[in-house]
């Protein structure tokens, strides 16, 4: 069926927020798109093991509250919260540090749900570092995939196989995606505060880092 994955991408409503975690400040990426089904199926097309494969990647471990999960190749942690079929919050354990993701659903209308995911980084040397050198688009192009991934699989029915990692990142229509993806996230940090230099130099270096083009000198 036809799927226009930049069309995909232009769902998605981006943004850049301070905010509080544990009673620290720090930064959320937060990515929001509607989804032409329910909140019961999306909700249990997020969270049943058998089916987040279908459009993310495969995830062990136990999903229920203060379970402990790891999903394949990536991040793992424990759920913090989880209210069926409206929220869940995780930590995100991954290459020694640890960020937050939460996620919210919503009724948007006659079967159509919003989903709103947040990933949360705290304002630590590290974290930073990362944000001064790839800006909020080091996570959000991925999440984007992920949520592209997810609108085929919802409107299909079928797995995501079409966009392996291993091969469409790296073919035309994956590129033209992720930088088109990794340039809306540098207008969100420019509207956040970020100086557009600044940002527009973060934004190269994430579109040269999903791209597999040479980073910006």
């Amino acid at each position: 069926m036809p799927f226009d994955t930049i069309a995909q991408a232009a769902m998605v409503i981006r943004k850049v927020e301070d905010v509080t975690h544990d009673g620290a400040p720090a930064r959320a990426v937060v990515a929001s798109r509607d989804y032409p089904t329910h909140i019961d199926d999306l909700w249990n097309a997020i969270t049943d093991k058998a089916r987040i494969p279908r459009w993310f990647a495969p995830v062990e471990g136990d999903l229920t509250l203060g379970g402990k999960y790891q999903i394949k190749g990536n991040a793992g942690g424990t759920v913090t919260a989880c209210e069926p079929p409206k929220s869940f919050a995780l930590t995100w354990e991954f290459g020694g540090g640890v960020s937050w993701v939460e996620v919210e659903l919503a009724e948007a209308g006659d079967d159509s749900t919003r989903l709103t995911l947040k990933h949360i980084a705290p304002l630590d040397d590290k974290s930073e570092e990362f944000w001064d050198k790839f800006g909020p688009g080091a996570v959000g192009v991925g999440w984007d995939l992920s949520l592209m991934g997810l609108g085929w699989h919802i409107e299909t029915g079928e797995s995501n196989e079409r966009f392996a990692e291993e091969t469409w990142a790296l073919s035309d229509e994956g590129k033209a995606f992720a930088t088109w993806s990794s340039e809306a996230w540098t207008a969100a940090s420019i509207a956040y505060g970020t100086a557009e230099d600044a940002a527009t130099s973060a934004g190269a270096s994430t579109t040269a880092f999903y791209t597999g083009a040479a980073a910006p000198e």
